[in-house]
């Protein structure tokens, strides 16, 4: 095959990864391909086609890693003509037949069908009803799109373009329920603090569940969007300031590798909600593995009926689990795997200093992604003691207590399953704490395989322990900041720690050193592990708070698009990204946040 048509390549991007060698100016290019997550395009002017370099079929080489090379250009011979050039020198490559009208046709064709991209199959209204109320979003009066994620829409197969628009704005802010949505707050219960209590999407309207073009079911929620059957007094709105920070810090999160909820839009309502201060309201369109929470399972077996809860159970593993669910004790597993799943999360959320702050059972999605960022925040100077929640007095969920309460919420959820998990209760409880007993296990191991890349170690050694936790030591003895310390290792430049210059360091870094010289791995190969596993950048909180500030007082948005951009490739350690590395002046007072209800 030596042409392809550009349907045929359209219809290609549906199953399968398409490299496209796009040979057009870039404004052409940009204009005239669509987005698409399976689309990966490489460009060069025209004019390097007559130049060939051996740097640019190195570049192309890399690239197709021995995958198919697809060819477009804006007119002439230049398609046809480079994938001739690039068949002899030994690519797969095919050229696509048409020019710049044909794409454009195509893409109105595309856009045409494709509507607003939407595509919703609602499974958790099947459920039984105790598990949810119908109800609709409250409108609001004069919705507009302030921020909108561009490359998560496309990877959901959604519009872009029809989504920025009015219509989209007005989804977004819950005054337009899309084509087979089927609105929805769901009910569930949890400890908070350590007390239970019954609770609810209090301000959050569950759109529904859209299926991707990969295959993958996500949910589509409106946190914001008005008070509910579950709102206990409360006004069900949200301010811009919080669903600016929720979009901002799971984003972040997203890109360090870390399971999370996305953001992918915010709204202003036009309307006013009233905290301590005036402030304005707006809606945050969060993207979810599912919402099924500890909770949930809290209140099936509180407040529902064996049925009801085994209901739940069979939902959880067919949704997140269906690789167990043939097991001879499928609920045992469906436990084992919902902690496996929390011990990763937790591990990775430590490894970077992230802080939840405010880890009730309501706020741990079985799917194992991080939830509900409310007073949550990064740490920086190392001390397992951090907390920055204005309502976490007792740091019952400091930075170092985060693994104790993920096991704590984990024993109530094994309490919901105890009657799946056999009809004799003092075996149920049996099964029950062994498994539970994993998590420790499976977190320390987790643990210590992240430290030891943070430290370029690739094998293991029973001391590493002692090295690791050495180092942390003396990092909370000086004061020094987490994500900084470890990226001057990576970059050996301890010179720019208050570490150097002790007797501690010295003598811990030629120990470490020799740990280093013990392993096989060259030292760029270690250095190189470091590079990934230690981020250039975090969402520093000072820099958080100057993005919210020009957005909420100034309706600014520039100052929080730079820090979206430099915080999308933490682990690329640019110039760019030293300057957001920087941290802040002293202010005397501890650094504080507030979960925004």
């Amino acid at each position: 095959m030596d042409k392809i048509s550009i349907p045929e390549l359209f219809k290609k991007l549906e199953t399968e990864d398409v490299l496209l060698l796009d040979v057009r100016s870039k404004e052409t290019a940009s204009e005239y391909t669509p987005e698409h997550s399976n689309l990966h395009r490489i460009h060069i002017e025209k004019g390097e086609i007559n130049n060939w370099s051996e740097s640019t079929a190195a570049e192309l080489h890399k690239a197709a890693a021995g995958r198919r090379v697809y060819v477009t250009c804006s007119g002439g011979n230049s398609g046809t003509n480079c994938a001739i050039l690039l068949r002899e020198k030994g690519f797969d490559a095919v050229t696509v037949d048409g020019g710049m009208r044909a794409w454009q046709a195509e893409l109105s064709k595309q856009e045409d069908e494709k509507g607003l991209g939407w595509n919703f199959d609602n499974s958790y209204v099947r459920l039984p009803k105790i598990f949810y109320s119908r109800l609709n979003p409250t409108p609001v009066s004069s919705p507009e799109i302030v921020v909108f994620n561009d490359a998560l829409a496309a990877s959901l197969g959604l519009n872009i373009q029809e989504l920025k628009s009015t219509e989209g704005a007005a989804i977004f802010a819950g005054n337009q329920i899309p084509e087979g949505a089927s609105p929805l707050a769901q009910a569930y219960a949890g400890h908070q603090f350590g007390y239970f209590n019954m609770l609810g999407d209090g301000r959050a309207n569950l759109l529904g569940e859209h299926i991707t073009p990969q295959g993958t079911r996500v949910d589509i929620q409106l946190k914001g969007a008005g008070s509910t059957t579950y709102s206990r007094g409360g006004d069900g709105r949200a301010a811009l300031g919080p669903m600016l920070r929720e979009y901002i810090i799971s984003e972040a999160m997203s890109a360090l590798g870390i399971p999370t909820t996305r953001s992918l839009a915010v709204v202003t309502t036009g309307d006013t909600v009233y905290r301590e201060t005036e402030q304005q309201g707006a809606i945050v369109t969060r993207i979810a593995a599912s919402h099924i929470r500890v909770g949930t399972f809290q209140f099936a077996a509180k407040f529902g009926t064996p049925e009801d809860l085994k209901a739940m159970a069979d939902y959880t593993l067919q949704r997140h689990y269906p690789e167990v669910e043939a097991d001879e004790n499928r609920y045992l597993s469906l436990l084992l795997e919902v902690i496996k799943r929390q011990a990763n999360l937790i591990t990775k959320w430590q490894l970077v200093g992230f802080i939840h702050g405010v880890m009730n059972t309501d706020n741990m999605a079985l799917s194992g992604e991080t939830i509900d960022y409310g007073p949550c925040a990064f740490m920086d100077v190392y001390d397992p003691a951090t907390v920055f929640s204005s309502i976490d007095s007792q740091g019952r969920y400091a930075y170092g207590n985060q693994p104790r309460i993920a096991a704590w919420n984990l024993a109530r959820f094994a309490e919901t399953l105890l009657p799946l998990l056999s009809e004799n209760e003092e075996e149920a409880i049996k099964i029950a704490e062994n498994a539970l007993a994993s998590f420790s296990e499976l977190y320390h191991r987790n643990w210590l395989s992240g430290m030891r890349a943070k430290l370029g170690i690739v094998n293991e050694e029973v001391q590493d322990v002692t090295l690791i936790e050495d180092l942390l030591n003396m990092m909370q003895q000086y004061g020094e900041d987490f994500t900084n310390t470890f990226r001057a290792l990576t970059f050996d430049k301890p010179e720019e720690t208050f570490l150097y210059g002790t007797a501690e360091f010295a003598q811990w870094n030629e120990q470490w050193q020799a740990r280093l010289g013990r392993q096989q791995e060259t030292k760029e190969l270690s250095q190189q592990l470091m590079r990934s596993s230690n981020p250039a950048i975090i969402p520093r909180n000072h820099r958080v708070e100057e993005a919210l500030a020009a957005a909420v007082e100034h309706g600014d948005y520039s100052v929080m698009e730079r820090l979206l951009q430099v915080l999308s490739d933490p682990f690329a350690h640019t110039v760019e990204q030293s300057e957001y590395a920087v941290l802040p002046a002293g202010t005397g007072r501890p650094y504080r946040t507030y979960c925004g209800t």
